[in-house]
This record gives structure tokens, C-alpha cells and sequence, in this order.
């Protein structure tokens, strides 16, 4: 209980310490791989990611499963099996996500990119943020995958990494629909959530994530290869895609003290003691 709350009083102090702090522009790729070439969605994240950093992005955010088009989701890939899934999985360490550490490295940027990981002899649909120096600043496995990812481990963590542009987190699709776990992370002090999807978008889900930025008082950013949305605590769309095709959308972004200033901070979480209780039957 004690820790919740000082994890959300560092939120609020951190949010207020930013106040005046200088914005940075943020961008979000909304663009379709190709299922099953790697080597086609490298090219296509390399040329987009190019034209972000010219555009002044610090941030550069793709789809779900971008690296090999998202193909472990066995709904939108009929007949996928788990040997060819397998292999085209790659590790957070190597030869593909190499190149694309290299990239963030060359751009000086931070590189958001889903991904088929194989870890451990397991399967994870993951996300990994690069630094601009090329380290790991966040790995973040999909916690909720409503079974139909079949040959996909579920992630058991919500870490939050804190960088100069400020504490992030993320989620991957499915995830954003609980609203437990957007609330983690904000008590643990992310300022602004990433949100890597491919699954259902429109009204409902323009919604849903408004709602969840407001509810959390954080900035939000869902980037789909349909639908880009930046959000602020107010739960206000910012920016958003335009008409059809691939494209980037971009946002300025200050983390002032809108974050943490909402309906968080009258939290009473000593009566939330039920949310842990068994659903009755």
C-alpha cells in the first residue's frame, strides 16, 4: 500500500520538477509489414524511421509484430504453425534487432519495435526500446494474449524505464483493454504509455485509449497499422492519422504538469483489496 503511493507521489513530484521542461517531438509509424519478411520490414523501418528523424522525432514507435508482420496471432494467420513460427522468431540480441539497435545508434534516437522474440527455448510477442547510444532502455513482453496466440508465452512484468525525454512504459494491444494494467504502470511513474497494437481499432477503441490517458493521467500513444493516436492527461487527441496508406504522425510532446494531476491522486487503494479476490461464480 505504502509503495503504491510512493510510487505515484514520485509520479506527481516528477511531473511537477518538468514543469517548463522543453518538449520533444514524438512519431508513430503507421505502416504495414509484409507477414513473414524480415528483411522487407527492416527496409521499410529503416526508410520510415529516416523520415521521422528528419521530421525532428526523438521517439520512433511501430506496430505490434512489425519486424515479421505479426504473424503468431493464429486468427489473422490461418494455418500458421509453430515450427515456421519458431523460426522467424529472433532474440533481443540477435542479428536482425542488432541492425535495428544500430539504427536507433546512427539516428539518435529511441526505437520502439514489436517483435516475434525467442527467448529461452519460448516464444513472446515482445517490444524493445533502443536507445540513441544503442542499449536496451525497455523490454516488454504481452502479458494478455486472448488465446489466440497460441505458440506465444505470456509476459509476467510491467517495467517502466526512466530516459531524458522522461518514464515510460508499454503495452502491447490486448493489454490496453484492461484497464489494470495502464493504472500499474502509471503508480509506478510512467508519464507516458506506448502502445504497439495490430488487433481492433476505431470508435471504440479511440475511446478506450482516450480513457485510458485520462483515467491515469498520463500521455498515451497508440500506434497501429491502421490507427496512430497521441493522447495527453486530459484525454485529449493531440494528433492522429490522416487518410489512407502508410504514413507518419507526429506530436510535440511536453511532460508538464498535466501528468499525474488527474483522478489518480484521490486513489484509495486500501479498498481495493476485492479487485485481488476470485471472480464469483
Amino acid at each position: 500500500m505504502l509503495k503504491f503511493r510512493f510510487y505515484l507521489l514520485a509520479s506527481l513530484m516528477t511531473a511537477v520538477s518538468m514543469q517548463g521542461s522543453e518538449s520533444f517531438t514524438i512519431a508513430g509509424l503507421r505502416v504495414t509489414p509484409e507477414r513473414w519478411n524480415k528483411e522487407a520490414n527492416f527496409e521499410k523501418l529503416t526508410h520510415y524511421a529516416r523520415q521521422a528523424c528528419k521530421q525532428g522525432a526523438k521517439l520512433v514507435i511501430t506496430p505490434e509484430g512489425f519486424l515479421e508482420g505479426y504473424v503468431g496471432n493464429s486468427g489473422a494467420n490461418p494455418g500458421v504453425d509453430e515450427e515456421r513460427y519458431r523460426a522467424i522468431g529472433e532474440s533481443i540480441d540477435g542479428m536482425l534487432l542488432n541492425r535495428v539497435r544500430s539504427l536507433a545508434r546512427e539516428l539518435k534516437i529511441y526505437l520502439l519495435v514489436g517483435f516475434a522474440e525467442r527467448r529461452d527455448g519460448k516464444m513472446f510477442n515482445s517490444a524493445v526500446i533502443f536507445s540513441p547510444e544503442g542499449d536496451v532502455t525497455l523490454h516488454y513482453s504481452k502479458v494478455h494474449n486472448a488465446h489466440d496466440e497460441p505458440y506465444n508465452t505470456k509476459g509476467t512484468a510491467f517495467p517502466v524505464a526512466d530516459t531524458p525525454l522522461g518514464r515510460m512504459g508499454a503495452l502491447i494491444c490486448y493489454d490496453r483493454q484492461l484497464p489494470e494494467t495502464s493504472r500499474i504502470l502509471a503508480i509506478k511513474g510512467a508519464q507516458l504509455i506506448l502502445v504497439p497494437s495490430w488487433g481492433a481499432y476505431g470508435e471504440m477503441n479511440d475511446v478506450l485509449m482516450r480513457t485510458r490517458a485520462y483515467e491515469n493521467s498520463v500521455f498515451l500513444a497508440f500506434v497501429h497499422p491502421n490507427r496512430c493516436l497521441f493522447i495527453d492527461p486530459k484525454g485529449t487527441v493531440i494528433a492522429r492519422d490522416t487518410g489512407a496508406g502508410d504514413q507518419i504522425v507526429t506530436a510535440r510532446i511536453t511532460l508538464d504538469n498535466r501528468v499525474g494531476r488527474g483522478p489518480i491522486r484521490d486513489r484509495r487503494p486500501e479498498l481495493y483489496r476485492e479487485l485481488l479476490d476470485e471472480p464469483k461464480k
